[in-house]
Formats: C-alpha cells, sequence, structure tokens
C-alpha cells in the first residue's frame, strides 16, 4: 500500500512535466510554422531553431535580427534580453512601444542607435540591427528593402583593426547608417503615398463642392481636414527629427557606431601591445612618455572623427529636403481647402445678401398694401358719412387710393436703391 502511494504522484509529476515542455515551444512553433508554409514569402527571413525553445516571459515580444552581411532570424525576446544585447536604457524600450506610436525619434546611445519612425521601430548597432514586429504589414517593405540592399555576397570576416579598416569604413555607408537610410526611404515613400492619394481625392471633392454646397459634400470635405491634419502632423514629426540632428553636429557624431566601434578596438589593441612591450626594460620615464603620446594620439584622432559628420549630413538633408517637399504639397492642398472655403463662403454672403434684399423689398410692398387696407378698413366702418350717397365714388376711390399706395411703393424701393440697400 505504501509503495503504491509513492509511485503514483511520480507518474502524475512525469505526465505534468510532459504537458508542460510541450506547451513551451507553442508560439514559436507557430511563428516558424507561418514561415516555413510560405517558402516564396517576401519577407525571406530564417526562422529559429525550436529544437532548444527559450523559456518565454509575460512581456516577450516578436523581433527579426538583420546582421551586416544579410542574415535574419525571427525570435522572440523580453526587455531584459534586450537591454543585455546592446546596453540601452530601459526608457528606450519604451519609446518603442505602443504609447509613442505616432512619435519620430533617432537616439544616439553609445553602443546602439534607437530608431522610431512611424511605424519602423528597430535598434541598430554597428553590426545588427533588431527589428519590432517584423510581420506588420508596413513593416514588410522595410524588411524587404533590408534583404535587398544589405550586402549578400559578402563574406564575415574578423574585425581588422588599421588602416585598412579606417580606409574601408570611407569607401561606403557604414552598416548603421544604410540601415536609416533604408528607414528614412521606406517611410517618405509612405508618406509619399498617403499624399499623393490625398491629392487625388482631395480636388474632385474640393470642386464638388465649390458647384454643389450640400451637406454630403461638407462632411466629405471635413473627413478629408481630418485626414490633412494627422498627415501633416506625422510628416512634421519626422522633418523635425530630422532638422534637430542637422543642427547638433554632436548629435551626429554619437550615431558613427562603426567608427566608435573600430576606434575602441584600436584602443584596446594599442593597450594590449603596450601592455606585452613592457616586459622589455626600459626606463620609467621613458615607458610614461611613450604611454602619454599613444593616449594623446588615439584622443586626437577621436576628435577629428568628432567633426566629420558629412556623410550623414548629406544623408539627412537628402531627406530633409524631401519631406520638406511633401510638406509643402500637403500646405498646397490645405491652401486649397481654404480657398474652396472663401469661395463657398463667399457664395452663401451673397445668397444671404440676396434674402435680405427680397425681404426689404417684400416689407415695402406690405407697408403700402397695409395703407390701402387702412383706407378700406376706415370706409368699411358703420360711420356716417356723406360720400356714402354719392353714386359711382366706389370706383374713383378705390381706384385713387390704390395708385396713391403703388405711388408710395415706388418711392420707398427708390430710396432704398438710392441707399444702395439693393442691387440695380
Amino acid at each position: 500500500m505504501g509503495k503504491g502511494s509513492v509511485s503514483f504522484p511520480r507518474k502524475i509529476l512525469r505526465r505534468r512535466n510532459k504537458k508542460s515542455t510541450e506547451m513551451q515551444p507553442k508560439q514559436t512553433d507557430h511563428i516558424n510554422n507561418f514561415i516555413n508554409s510560405n517558402p516564396n514569402n517576401s519577407v525571406g527571413v530564417v526562422p529559429t531553431s525550436s529544437a532548444k525553445p527559450k523559456k518565454k516571459t509575460g512581456n516577450a515580444r516578436l523581433w527579426m535580427k538583420f546582421n551586416q552581411f544579410g542574415e535574419s532570424e525571427v525570435s522572440e525576446l523580453d526587455k531584459s534580453a534586450i537591454i543585455k544585447r546592446v546596453s540601452i536604457p530601459a526608457r528606450d524600450l519604451r519609446i518603442l512601444g505602443p504609447v509613442f506610436s505616432q512619435s519620430s525619434n533617432i537616439l544616439a546611445r553609445e553602443k546602439a542607435m534607437v530608431v522610431n519612425l512611424e511605424f519602423i521601430k528597430a535598434i541598430v548597432t554597428a553590426e545588427e540591427v533588431l527589428l519590432l514586429d517584423p510581420l506588420c504589414q508596413e513593416v514588410i517593405p522595410f524588411v524587404e528593402q533590408l534583404k535587398q540592399q544589405l550586402p549578400h555576397n559578402r563574406q564575415p570576416k574578423t574585425h581588422e583593426v588599421g588602416a585598412e579598416a579606417a580606409e574601408g569604413l570611407q569607401s561606403e555607408l557604414p552598416f548603421e547608417f544604410q540601415v536609416l537610410e533604408i528607414a528614412l526611404e521606406v517611410v517618405c515613400t509612405y508618406l509619399d503615398s498617403n499624399v499623393a492619394d490625398l491629392e487625388r481625392n482631395a480636388y474632385p471633392v474640393l470642386d464638388e463642392l465649390a458647384r454643389n454646397v450640400s451637406t454630403k459634400n461638407l462632411e466629405l470635405v471635413r473627413s478629408l481636414k481630418s485626414t490633412l491634419t494627422r498627415l501633416l502632423a506625422r510628416v512634421q514629426k519626422v522633418r523635425d527629427e530630422l532638422e534637430h540632428l542637422l543642427d547638433d553636429n554632436e548629435d551626429m557624431a554619437q550615431l558613427y557606431l562603426t567608427r566608435k566601434f573600430i576606434q575602441n578596438q584600436q584602443s584596446e589593441a594599442l593597450m594590449g601591445t603596450m601592455g606585452s612591450n613592457s616586459n622589455v626594460t626600459i626606463g620609467p620615464n621613458l615607458r610614461r612618455l611613450d604611454s602619454n603620446k599613444s593616449a594623446s594620439l588615439i584622443t586626437s584622432n577621436r576628435f577629428d572623427d568628432h567633426d566629420d559628420v558629412e556623410d550623414l549630413e548629406m544623408l539627412l538633408e537628402a531627406y530633409f529636403m524631401q519631406l520638406d517637399g511633401t510638406r509643402n504639397k500637403i500646405l498646397s492642398v490645405r491652401e486649397y481647402i481654404d480657398d474652396t472655403e472663401d469661395y463657398v463662403n463667399i457664395q452663401l454672403d451673397n445668397q444671404r445678401n440676396e434674402l435680405i434684399q427680397l425681404q426689404l423689398t417684400l416689407t415695402i410692398a406690405s407697408f403700402a398694401i397695409a395703407v390701402e387696407t387702412l383706407i378700406a378698413g376706415t370706409f368699411g366702418m358703420n360711420i356716417p358719412c356723406l360720400l356714402y350717397r354719392i353714386e359711382g365714388i366706389f370706383g374713383p376711390i378705390v381706384g385713387g387710393s390704390s395708385a396713391g399706395c403703388f405711388l408710395m411703393f415706388l418711392l420707398m424701393l427708390a430710396y432704398a436703391r438710392w441707399k444702395k440697400l439693393l442691387g440695380s
């Protein structure tokens, strides 16, 4: 009896452990099945291996990793893993959250660059880029551009330190700027397409409103203005962020991640060389002099490179001008809307003035008719009068009073025209 009581819970525990291990890779298998079921998908990512599934936490999100050789990998990472991997503070991850979904930021950190441009939310280092929510419909064009433009044919090499690496850096844009350029190109293209759709829908609606002022057309214009305001705000945010970077050379210099990476490796290599040479017996004064020269050389190189931001400045200026042109298109549509509204208001004012003139004319006619009614009412009273005894006087009195009232109407109408209260 005691033996059976010991073995039965073990069996249940074994079943529970088996069930829990089967449930752990469930979400990762779902993503891998989605990718593997589309061998010719446009994203072209390399799925992560599900042989050893990682333990997922509650705040894990889907990330795609691209390295500088065009290799990609999709995985789920939590905040602690991202912070440990790219060495950024936790507040930078909040910028990539849903609260700041409509904001635009390009932040420089010691070893990474945080990019939050519209729907593109990425963390770029000197060697790789981590892209948040890569399966989103708006992010897929950015993923395709990364796969097309990142160098496939270049094989991974060990990091070379020295003059050859510096010359290679000068020959082409660094990896982080290539990613930034692709991101800006995708965002600018997306905003340009939205502006083109806005222009294509705006002008026919505004022309129809100018021809026919109706409730339906006014509602369409109101919706159009709301879309224009939101689109202008989005373009303005990206444009202001680029303008902020262009105005500050220090911020632009901090974005040179590859340069800082090479400088750090040069410093480590130089310090290692100094440490290996320290075994040679030399005087303490000469050793201190050699150390000071090496440190001053590294510092001078850093300050020289710190001021060299021409490549990034040219890159940002090009897209700043493109965003400025997009903004001008939106402003031209808004000016056309304002002109149409002014034209509609003029039309409404003109109709209102015509109604006022008609009301004034009817008021004058009513006054003239009221005078004749007063005369008729006076004769209708049962009052003794000598005119009742005269035969054939009815016609002259009615005709005379009517003619007098009509003459009074013409005089009052002429006075109103003389005072320019009525149009000609």
